[in-house]
C-alpha cells in the first residue's frame, strides 16, 4: 500500500476492536505485535460493546480520538447506520469490519473477503479463474467471501446452507456477477464431485466444539482444495479428514491475519508485518485452545 503520513493524537495511535463478546478476540494480541514491529507507538484495545450501546460507542471513537477500530460479531451490519461514509467493499457486502477515522469522519470498510482471497491464493491455489467453488454457509462471512471470489472470475459458485432459501437468496443477489446457485446441505453430495474448491464459512468445528463437521468427509475427493475459515483450532477436524483423503487444505488463520493486515494498512498507510502477525497468533494457538 502506498505510504502516507498519518497523524496520531498525542503522538500515539489508538486502535481497537468492538464486539459482544470480545474477551476471546486475538486481534489485540496480533495488532499489538504489529505496531511494535512497525515502530508505531500506541495501543489496540478490546471494546466490549452491547448492541444497545453501539451508537454511543461509535460516537466515542471520535471523542476519544481513535484512529480506527475493527468491528466483529454482532455489530458488522448494525454499525453501518452510524458511519459517515461507506467504502464500495462495505456497500457490496452489506457489512463493515473496519472503521477509519479521518479527523472525525468515519468510513466503513470490509476487509474480510479480500483478506480471505489473498490468503487462499497465497497458500492453496494461486489462480481461481475457471474454478468451480462451493461455499458452505450463507451468513455474513459467506457474503464477503462470495463478493471477493467473484472478482477472480471463477467458473461457478454453489452456496450450500442449512436453509436453502437463504442460500438461493444470496445466489440471486449476486447473479449478475457470475454463475451462482443456492442449495440445501442435503443436496451437497451431487454437486461436490465436480467441485475444485470447498469453503466452510460456518462455525461448525470451532473450539470448543472441535468434533463438528460441516460436510461428510466421504464426499471429498483427492486434489480438491478444502478451506476452513476457522482458525481455532488451527487444523479443524474438517481439514484433518480432508488431508487424509488427499485434499489440499487451507486453514482460517491466513484470512484472520490478512483481513487485519488490510485494516492496519488503512489506518497507518504502511505495509503490515504479515509474518509477525501470523507468528504471534500461531504461538498463541499452539495448544489449540
Amino acid at each position: 500500500m502506498e505510504s502516507t503520513a498519518v497523524k496520531y493524537k498525542n503522538g500515539d495511535i489508538l486502535l481497537g476492536v468492538m464486539g459482544d463478546p470480545i474477551g476471546h478476540s486475538k486481534s489485540p494480541l496480533m495488532h499489538g505485535a504489529a505496531l511494535k514491529a512497525m515502530g508505531i507507538p500506541g495501543a489496540y484495545v478490546p471494546l466490549h460493546v452491547k448492541p444497545e450501546d453501539l451508537g454511543e460507542a461509535v460516537h466515542a471513537i471520535r471523542t476519544l480520538g481513535f484512529r480506527g477500530v475493527n468491528v466483529t460479531i454482532p455489530h458488522k451490519v448494525a454499525v453501518m447506520e452510524y458511519l459517515d461514509r461507506l467504502d464500495g467493499s462495505a456497500l457490496a457486502i452489506g457489512a463493515v469490519n473496519t472503521i477509519v477515522n479521518d479527523d472525525g469522519v468515519l468510513t466503513g470498510y470490509n476487509t474480510d473477503g479480500i483478506g480471505y482471497v489473498r490468503s487462499l491464493k497465497a497458500e492453496a491455489i494461486s489462480d481461481l479463474s475457471g474454478a468451480r467453488i462451493m461455499v458452505i454457509g450463507a451468513g455474513g462471512a459467506a457474503r464477503g467471501i462470495v463478493a471477493a471470489l467473484l472478482q477472480e472470475a471463477p467458473a461457478s459458485i454453489v452456496i450450500a446452507n442449512r436453509t436453502a432459501d437463504k442460500a438461493q437468496d444470496l445466489a440471486a443477489e449476486w447473479s449478475g456477477s457470475g454463475s451462482l446457485a443456492g442449495i440445501s446441505l442435503d443436496d451437497m453430495g451431487e454437486h461436490l464431485k465436480d467441485i475444485d474448491v470447498l469453503i466452510n464459512t460456518t462455525s461448525v468445528g470451532m473450539y470448543p466444539h472441535i468434533d463438528g463437521l460441516p460436510v461428510n468427509p466421504a464426499l471429498l475427493h483427492p486434489g480438491m482444495v478444502v478451506s476452513d475459515l476457522i482458525y481455532n483450532p488451527l487444523h479443524t477436524r474438517l481439514l484433518t479428514e480432508s488431508l487424509e483423503r488427499g485434499c489440499i487444505i487451507h486453514g482460517g488463520l491466513g484470512m484472520f491475519v490478512y483481513q487485519g493486515a488490510y485494516a492496519l494498512e488503512y489506518w497507518t498507510g504502511q505495509t503490515a508485518p504479515v509474518d509477525i502477525m501470523r507468528q504471534t497468533i500461531e504461538e498463541s494457538l499452539g495448544g489449540g485452545a
